[in-house]
């Protein structure tokens, strides 16, 4: 029987207390694989805690991939390989866009699907415009000085401080390197690898970041996913040099990378000189249960994980503000090659975004967004259920990020639906739209999601829900409910 000891008057609640100490235990080969754990009643009644608090902690560790559940047989440790992780240490990309279609003119829609902007209603405009009065006050002289590179090291120091106490990264603040948005961040990392090598994505997956690589006339191959994220072995058969993956909230898929894959995967780029691994840790503030997953530069060992995040999902889409963490070796290199580049963020907003990170407003901001984001997302999917189109669909989400899948049981023209659907003033788009080599996924999408109704990815829709007006959820289903299901 598992025996650890649990402080009721400790700061971490029990269940993650517990969760650590499963964690740990796994991580250090104490627990081994296939071993069989605990029922929840009797390790609660060992433990002399709740059934909830175990239930909790199991949760957790079967959504980080830890454990798995074997019906009516029970808990059983998973293979999380070599990399297992160092253990959650903390409290708790950018949208994707089709790379196929032209950029669509400016319109009015009664409710868009597909857009990542931030509500107006979110933004904390009075916090900002005070925090934008000291700056300039207080740094005048600073806010006339050309800041490094890198960006201003007092923005860089208060990223470095973030990721230590939310994401369990510890970095030095001159690893940190700021950009405006990351596609420019993209692009210095192309020009630091070289065009020489061979970089993947995944597909489906955000395709922006394969239209930078081949802009550059660079080779870039689309690797299919699974139920666990990217696949291993077409990495090695199409002799893959960098790649680029979102672990944390797999876009657009809601994939979380399990454990035993990211081992994998630090693996392979482990076990050949030049590899690296390009780390977007798309959406992962807004996860609404549990906690998130350690990001995967930090269980890095070898230097080979480019860490990469931006501040337009968490904070404004048009605030153009990203950053990357480079290991010691790369930024080496980075300053010795691409040292001479200027940073592309203006020095004022960066003393801006340093203060009110600095000052707790942006874990303020995060905590507002993530109940906002949970209440509009609850009360979207309530309306769905209830209304004809109930019976009809599948809702596939990891709760995580600021959208879901909808899959329709019904046979249709996606194309035809679509534009229908613009008509009435609602914007809609297929995960069909983002598949790269289109077909060849279906099968590995379709046991990936576990539904074999979700074949054709044309049927399944992505619904982003950030910039969705709470008054306009009812009509704007009841639209949905009048196009797919007509009176």
């Amino acid at each position: 029987m598992l025996t650890y000891t649990l402080d009721a008057n400790a700061k971490q609640p029990l269940y993650e207390q517990l969760y650590r100490h499963i964690r740990r235990d796994i991580s250090e080969g104490e627990l081994k694989k296939d071993m069989k754990l605990p029922s929840k009643r009797a390790l609660a009644s060992h433990l002399s805690i709740s059934v909830i608090t175990v239930e909790a902690a199991y949760a957790q560790l079967i959504m980080e991939g830890y454990i798995i559940s074997k019906p009516r047989s029970g808990f059983y440790v998973a293979d999380v390989g070599e990399y297992p992780g160092l253990g959650y240490s903390g409290s708790s990309a950018s949208d994707g866009v089709s790379g196929k279609g032209k950029r669509e003119p400016k319109r009015e829609w009664f409710a868009d699907f597909t857009s990542n902007q931030t509500s107006p209603d979110d933004f904390p405009f009075v916090t900002w415009a005070k925090l934008s009065r000291t700056v300039l006050l207080e740094y005048r002289d600073q806010l006339m000085e050309n800041p490094p590179s890198g960006g201003c090291m007092v923005l860089r120091e208060a990223i470095a401080g973030y990721l230590s106490s939310f994401r369990g990264l510890n970095v030095r603040p001159e690893q940190i390197i700021v950009g405006a948005g990351t596609e420019y961040l993209y692009s210095l990392l192309l020009q630091l690898f070289g065009r020489g090598k061979t970089y993947a994505n995944e597909d489906p997956g955000y395709q922006k970041v394969s239209a930078v690589f081949r802009s550059f006339d660079a080779s870039c191959v689309s690797i299919g996913l699974d139920s666990d994220g990217i696949r291993i072995p077409p990495l090695l058969d199409n002799h893959v040099d960098v790649v680029h993956v979102t672990p944390s909230h797999h876009f657009p898929t809601g994939i979380v990378m399990p454990a035993g894959r990211r081992s994998a995967l630090l693996k392979w780029a482990s076990e050949c000189e030049g590899r690296y691994i390009i780390e977007d840790d798309y959406d992962s503030e807004f996860r609404m249960d549990g906690k998130p997953m350690l990001p995967l530069a930090a269980m890095d060992r070898h230097g080979r994980v480019v860490y990469v995040n931006t501040f337009t999902k968490s904070l404004a889409s048009t605030i153009r503000i990203s950053y990357m963490v480079l290991p010691p070796e790369l930024l080496l290199q980075f300053e010795r090659k691409l040292g001479f580049y200027s940073c592309t963020v203006s020095t004022f907003e960066q003393y801006t975004l340093a203060m009110f990170i600095r000052e707790g407003y942006f874990e303020k901001h995060l905590n507002r967004m993530r109940n906002s984001s949970r209440k509009k997302r609850d009360l979207l999917l309530s309306e769905i259920r209830k209304s004809a189109l109930g019976e009809h669909v599948s809702i596939l989400e990891k709760n995580a990020g600021l959208h879901f899948l909808m899959n329709l049981s019904m046979n249709y023209d996606s194309a035809r639906l679509t534009e229908e659907a613009g008509e009435a003033g609602i914007r809609l788009t297929s995960l069909e739209r983002y598949l790269n080599v289109g077909r060849e996924n279906i099968d590995a999408l379709t046991a990936m999601m576990g539904n074999p109704g979700i074949g054709d990815p044309g049927h399944t829709f992505i619904i982003n829900y950030s910039s969705l007006r709470t008054d306009r959820i009812e009509e704007a289903v009841r639209r949905l409910e009048q196009l797919f299901i007509p009176q």
